[in-house]
């Protein structure tokens, strides 16, 4: 079986490889995304490699193998799903269902994951709007024409469809503004030299993220 960090890191350099849409990920961008050196980094690409998780070339950076992806995608799928049973269940709010996602997701079983499944009537997305991949490891929700806020022109009316960062602080700012998964925004003002997005609610409510906030917000056109 293997063990938390190894799942761990299957699952970091499979969301890296996604976000940036390439297979191979640099020691930095994984250490970054792990919060550790990277020298552990380095020490812990070895050993997925010795496990046939990985490919890893020094100063070059890592791949994972088909095993490996499959088990990230295994662990991916876990995490969302717990992320949204914990969330339609017992109501706690998207900003605390990510850490306890984290914990839960090494424990459970694959059976009791398709369960949830079932229960939740095999949904698309997870509380983040992210997509979750069915047991065949395809994923079940994808948005192709979604886009940063960040890049969006002024007068173009939009929908939050996903949210990239999960640091509690960052999600319940976004909920005092009334900024979720779903919420019709209409972009206001978008500067370049201010380095600023002003989006308008429906509420008429206005709105205003710096462009490393803003690009942590998906959207697609309403």
């Amino acid at each position: 079986m293997p063990s938390l960090t190894v799942e761990n890191y299957c699952k970091a350099i499979l969301q890296i490889s996604i976000r940036e849409g390439q297979d191979q990920v640099s020691t930095g961008a994984l250490a970054n995304a792990l919060e550790v050196s990277p020298g552990t980094v380095t020490s812990m690409l070895k050993t997925l490699a010795e496990s046939e998780l990985a490919e890893y070339r020094p100063y070059e950076g890592v791949r994972l193998t088909k095993s490996g992806r499959s088990l990230a995608l295994r662990m991916l799928r876990r995490h969302r799903l717990i992320e949204l049973f914990l969330e339609q269940t017992l109501g706690l709010p998207w900003d605390q269902v990510h850490a306890e996602a984290e914990n839960m997701e090494h424990a459970v079983s694959d059976s009791l994951i398709d369960r949830i499944d079932e229960f939740l009537g095999k949904p698309q997305y997870d509380p983040h709007g992210a997509p979750i991949p069915r047991a065949d490891g395809t994923m079940r929700g994808t948005r192709r024409d979604a886009v940063p806020l960040s890049e969006c022109e002024p007068g173009s009316r939009m929908r939050i469809s996903r949210v990239l960062r999960h640091s509690p602080d960052f999600l319940r700012h976004l909920s005092q503004a009334g900024l979720t998964i779903g919420t019709e925004v209409e972009i206001t003002d978008n500067s370049a030299i201010g380095g600023t997005v002003s989006v308008r609610t429906q509420d008429r409510k206005t709105h205003t993220l710096g462009h490393p906030a803003a690009a942590q917000l998906l959207v697609v056109p309403e």
